[in-house]
C-alpha cells in the first residue's frame, strides 16, 4: 500500500508529519490496509494566518483494490486532532464498504 501526504502553504510538511499521519491512518485501518492500493492525506489550513477553532481541515482519499475511492473530511482545532478524526471517519466508511461486499 502506498502512502502520500499534501499539505497546503499554511502547514508546514516535512517527513516526521508525514510519519505521524502515515502511523495515525494505517494503525486507525488496521485490518483494512491490506485490501488497499493507496492511501492519500491532505492537510489544509482553511483560515490561514486568522486562526480560528476547526480550521484545520484533514481529507483522507483512500483506493481500494477494484473500488472507487473513498473520502472523507474531518476539521478539528490541530493537525494531530484532524488526523485522529479523519482515520476514525475513513474506517468507518470503509468497514461499511466492505461489509456490504462481504455480505454478497
Amino acid at each position: 500500500m502506498q502512502f502520500q501526504l499534501n499539505t497546503d502553504s499554511n502547514i508546514q510538511g516535512n517527513d516526521g508529519l508525514a510519519d505521524e499521519a502515515e502511523t495515525v491512518v494505517t494503525s486507525a485501518l488496521g485490518h483494512l490496509t491490506d485490501r488497499l492500493s493507496r492511501i492519500e492525506v491532505h492537510l489544509a489550513d482553511v483560515n490561514g494566518a486568522k486562526g480560528g477553532s476547526d480550521d484545520i481541515r484533514c481529507t483522507v482519499e483512500a483506493r481500494p483494490e477494484g473500488m472507487q475511492p473513498q473520502t472523507v473530511t474531518h476539521n478539528d482545532a490541530n493537525v494531530d486532532a484532524a488526523l485522529r478524526g479523519a482515520a476514525k471517519k475513513i474506517r468507518s466508511l470503509l468497514d461499511s464498504e466492505f461489509g456490504k461486499l462481504d455480505r454478497r
